[in-house]
């Protein structure tokens, strides 16, 4: 729960919802709005503490803090052409995390991956997509990796890999629950060959992941994103 506190916080503030160096609402709200307790509310605005998103000033609550010039930033989606970029783009990332994740993970960061699949099963299991889930196993993956760079990658790429996830989600609900569920077991398969330290698999896997996701998507008919003459 306070994963996905985090990444809605994170998404927020990103977008711009909560302006800088103002007065972010009361734990009492946010814990209200979020149908969370305060100790979980606590845990996620530590995160965005350590992070540099936010800062806290004494008896006046806490602050979002002007972000830092970053070397890493995207343009909204705006089209189904920036989604094909988008998973063109994580096809090559995301296969190569996968590939140091399971040459380099510890046992810490394969609990944060066994928890995101737990709420995917949960999901699965109600017959609901949740990309939350589903996005915190992927960027657990990066982080697995041991290189920054990878996360940094991912979190700048939260948005547009959301607008995929929820279309995608979409896709998986109009099929059924047969579909929720080998998406789900297409995730678990990507856990255990990292686990075993199996790279060329796990690499494997998530390229036929992300295409799967991808022509489901699309329909296994993409844009010609060739450039113009």
């Amino acid at each position: 729960m306070a994963d996905k506190v985090y990444h809605t916080l994170f998404s927020r503030i990103s977008n711009g919802d909560y302006p800088v160096n103002q007065r972010m609402p009361s734990e009492h709200q946010l814990a209200e709005e979020l149908g969370v307790s305060r100790p979980v509310l606590r845990n996620a605005l530590e995160k965005l503490r350590k992070e540099g998103m936010i800062y806290a000033r004494q008896g006046a609550g806490n602050f979002v803090r002007a972000p830092s010039v970053s070397p890493v930033g995207f343009a909204r989606v705006e089209t189904l052409s920036d989604i094909q970029r988008c998973y063109e783009f994580r096809l090559n990332l995301e296969t190569a995390s996968a590939v140091l994740a399971a040459k380099r993970h510890n046992s810490v960061i394969l609990n944060e991956m066994e928890e995101a699949l737990e709420m995917m099963r949960t999901a699965t299991g109600s017959l609901v997509h949740r990309e939350d889930a589903d996005f915190a196993f992927h960027i657990a993956i990066a982080k697995a990796s041991n290189n920054h760079y990878f996360e940094t990658a991912m979190r700048a790429l939260r948005e547009h890999i959301y607008v995929g996830m929820q279309m995608h989600g979409q896709s998986l609900l109009s099929e059924g629950g047969d579909a929720l569920t080998h998406v789900f077991e297409e995730h678990d398969e990507i856990f255990r060959a990292i686990k075993n330290h199996d790279s060329a698999l796990a690499s494997s896997l998530m390229r036929a992941h992300l295409e799967h996701s991808r022509d489901r998507l699309f329909g296994g008919g993409l844009i010609d994103l060739s450039m113009p003459e």
